[in-house]
């Protein structure tokens, strides 16, 4: 099978030859494991919207193309910057020696008025050169994925403040109304845009879910954020009734499963095992949602050996791959301090115990 077709059989719930696979990084993380491949690259693929030669060689079956709030992590090396939505980042360093970038202003922390923002402009063609090229160059062998995540709740904190938006999502709803109503319209555009070009799958994203229950309650999610995925959902597909639309949200959403399903979603992304079974959702779910992610990389990956490392994927091919419906991934970036051995224990497991049908596992 060519790496698009593997990918949208098992998109399609049926077993293809193996189970497709991927996995996503940090810059330097990414940059770590291809110094040790013997390739001296600063083309990476994080968050950039042509992508860089990791993943075609590490054979994953899909390439992604980034745009929209997402890009703005890594995006620059002072030691502050503004993106072009206005927000401040600056550049941190952690306990394990890497850095990483947070949000540290916030444009719309005082405004009364929706109105008072003008957001970037996503009609300009020159945002979609990295997405064409990725389709016009690998779209017959690849699948291609238009990413674009940090998609409306994301933003509207990034934008607003975390508190500040919680706060006005039970003080002023109104407000909080207005500026979805103005936030969507980058993603509306954007999207649309993507899926005409033709990428196989659009994948945005909020994080809703914290380590063990919901950020928010599942009700302010229906009232706010449900009916605005649902019309996007639905233009989208009918755009293109083959596009698949996958949406990232880390932690523990498993309350608001079954609306993502009602309102049409295809891929979940990154089902974080600590947080939430992959098997249990499989089991309940798993008829209408392929699992993207499912490996451990909050304690297996990054502490544990390679053989745990072997264990752990062997586990997740065992109780979510039956059937099709899964894309093997870690569970979100690969962090710098995670050993390489490591890093090809999954790749090197998944392709020998991922092949159709699952033998050994």
């Amino acid at each position: 099978m060519t790496h698009k077709e593997r990918l949208l059989t098992a998109i399609n719930h049926e077993e293809p030859d193996r189970v497709p696979l991927c996995a996503w990084y940090t810059p330097e993380a990414e940059k770590k494991l291809l110094r040790h491949l013997g390739v001296h690259s600063e083309q990476t693929e994080t968050y950039k919207s042509a992508g860089g030669p990791l993943p075609i060689l590490m054979e994953h079956d899909f390439l992604i193309s980034w745009i929209g709030p997402c890009t703005s992590y890594y995006a620059d090396p002072h030691e502050e910057y503004t993106d072009e939505w206005g927000i401040g980042w600056k550049w941190f360093k952690n306990a394990a020696g890497g850095t990483y970038t947070e949000m540290v202003r916030h444009p719309l922390a005082d405004i009364k008025d929706p109105a008072e923002y003008t957001m970037p402009d996503f009609s300009r063609a020159d945002r979609y050169e990295g997405v064409k090229k990725l389709i016009n160059e690998y779209g017959g062998e690849y699948g291609i994925m238009g990413g674009a995540a940090c998609t409306l709740f994301e933003l509207a904190w990034y934008l607003r403040g975390m508190e500040q938006l919680l706060m006005d999502m039970v003080t002023e709803k109104d407000f909080v109304n207005a500026l979805l109503d103005d936030l969507v319209r980058w993603i509306d555009v954007a999207g649309s845009k993507m899926v005409s070009l033709g990428v196989d799958i659009i994948w945005i994203g909020d994080d809703f879910g914290t380590q063990d229950r919901m950020l928010i309650a599942p009700q302010v999610f229906r009232e706010f954020f449900k009916p605005r995925y649902e019309k996007l959902f639905a233009k989208w597909k009918a755009i293109n009734p083959r596009v698949k639309i996958a949406f990232h949200s880390d932690g523990n959403i498993y309350p608001i499963l079954s609306d993502l399903v009602e309102i049409g979603l295809d891929i979940l992304n990154p089902v974080q095992p600590k947080s939430m079974d992959p098997a249990k959702v499989k089991k309940d779910f798993g008829k209408h949602l392929t699992l993207w992610g499912t490996v451990d990389v909050q304690e297996v990956l990054p502490f544990g050996t390679a053989a745990d490392v072997t264990n752990e994927v062997k586990l997740r091919l065992r109780t979510a791959g039956k059937g099709g419906g899964l894309i093997i991934a870690p569970a979100h970036n690969i962090q710098p301090d995670t050993p390489v051995e490591n890093i090809m224990a999954f790749y090197e497991t998944a392709k020998k115990y991922g092949r159709y049908p699952l033998r050994g596992v």
